[in-house]
């Protein structure tokens, strides 16, 4: 598949990994106006990639992301305004979730992660951290508020450190290490050059397995996340026997069995038939 020509990202496939890396490394990968345009063509073609099993994303340089890009809102006369009809209306397109990916998503954390760049540790299915990362939400030291990125964080962390962060700004960091103790990241990579390295093995662990089953406990896991404990389970129910009958559930038993790998059926929709997918809504 030919993918898009980007001008703040690099996009590409490697074996069954598609890689979306964010690539202003001298803006410290802030989001400008043209790569938030940019993600949301990135994440639907890597997830229309039928070759591409498994997304990771990570940054370039001494950053993962940092946000919003400043400098453009101080200076191009326009500011946060070119967001407010796709915030009043909560239509936003550049993370993984607002674009329904389908795909399992790995955000493989270098160097500083801030504020927007939230968005991104919260919509992915697995976290993993650079030894040397840092966290901070320095929203409140720029005069903005913090919603989304820490309201999704809440459903993965405690209360109390999120609004630590959310209130104490650019004026504290949060080290990979205490970021691993409270659940917003599951591993932590040392030495750090090796992120990149660790991301691709999980990547590739992920991309043995069944694709349509692993696209269904998504949308399983992530929907529970939206519902009560009951809702959840009928909602789930109804993914585990979505599946009943399609040639993965034969294929898997019969290697065990056998004892070889699977050959799993490549997945042939693009669209959920509930509408939904593997996100928080």
């Amino acid at each position: 598949m030919n993918y898009s020509s980007y001008e703040t990202l690099v996009v590409e496939r490697r074996g069954r990994v598609g890689w979306l890396i964010n690539n202003r490394p001298r803006q410290l990968n802030a989001m400008n106006n043209a790569m938030r345009d940019e993600f949301a063509t990135a994440w639907t073609e890597l997830d229309a990639d039928p070759e591409v099993k498994v997304i990771v994303q990570t940054g370039e340089g001494r950053a993962f992301q940092t946000g919003a890009d400043m400098t453009e809102l101080a200076t191009d006369g326009v500011g946060m305004e070119r967001y407010r009809a796709s915030v009043e209306t909560f239509d936003l397109h550049f993370t993984a979730w607002h674009q329904k990916v389908r795909k399992p998503v790995i955000a493989a954390v270098n160097g500083l992660c801030a504020g927007g760049g939230f968005h991104f540790v919260a919509d992915a299915d697995i976290v993993i951290a650079a030894s040397d990362a840092q966290f901070f939400d320095p929203h409140v030291s720029a005069g903005q508020v913090v919603a989304f990125e820490a309201i999704a964080l809440l459903r993965k962390m405690p209360f109390e450190p999120v609004m630590r962060m959310a209130l104490i700004g650019r004026h504290e960091r949060m080290p990979a290490s205490r970021a691993y103790e409270l659940g917003m990241v599951s591993e932590v990579v040392d030495p750090p050059e090796r992120l990149r390295a660790r991301a691709g093995e999980i990547a590739e662990n992920i991309a043995r397995n069944s694709p349509v089953a692993m696209r269904a406990t998504k949308r399983a896991l992530w929907g529970a996340l939206e519902s009560g404990l009951t809702e959840a389970c009928r909602a789930g129910a109804a993914e585990l026997v979505s599946v009943w009958g399609h040639p993965d559930q034969r294929e898997g038993p019969a290697a065990f069995a056998e004892r070889r790998e699977p050959r799993w059926a490549e997945l042939t929709d693009l669209v959920d038939r509930t509408g939904d997918a593997g996100g928080r809504a």
